[in-house]
């Protein structure tokens, strides 16, 4: 068992808050999760390959060839992938339309009204 306890736990908390802020401490929280996760997922790869090289000092590989999967789709299949795949390039070409059009609409409202109107002398 650990000693912080509650009153510890709370202590930290908020000294965390203080010294990273409310907007930052989200994005350390995943920081530190996701590194917790690829720590966990390393060490579980290195432990598999050990368990793995020991296996395969006892047992012969059997190899085992498949079709490839382009010779299984029949062509109705390959139709409606084809398809999907032209209406999917058609929408990131739409969306990137649309993204550069509010990105322009964006910098013509970002410039001052002065601009418009040339000053007096």
């Amino acid at each position: 068992m650990s000693g912080i306890g509650i009153p510890g736990l709370i202590l930290i908390l908020i000294l965390a808050l203080v010294l990273f802020g409310p907007k930052k401490l989200p994005e350390l929280g995943r920081a530190v999760g996701s590194t917790l996760k690829e720590f966990k997922k390393a060490t579980k790869g290195l432990t598999d390959d050990d368990d793995d090289h020991d296996r395969d000092k006892n047992t012969t590989k059997q190899v085992t060839v498949t079709k490839p999967a382009v010779a299984e789709i029949d062509s109705d299949e390959r139709e409606k992938l084809e398809r999907e795949i032209r209406e999917r390039l058609e929408r990131e070409r739409l969306e990137a339309e649309i993204r550069e059009k509010i990105e322009k609409e964006r910098l013509a409202a970002a410039t001052p009204a002065a601009d418009n109107n040339p000053p007096k002398a």
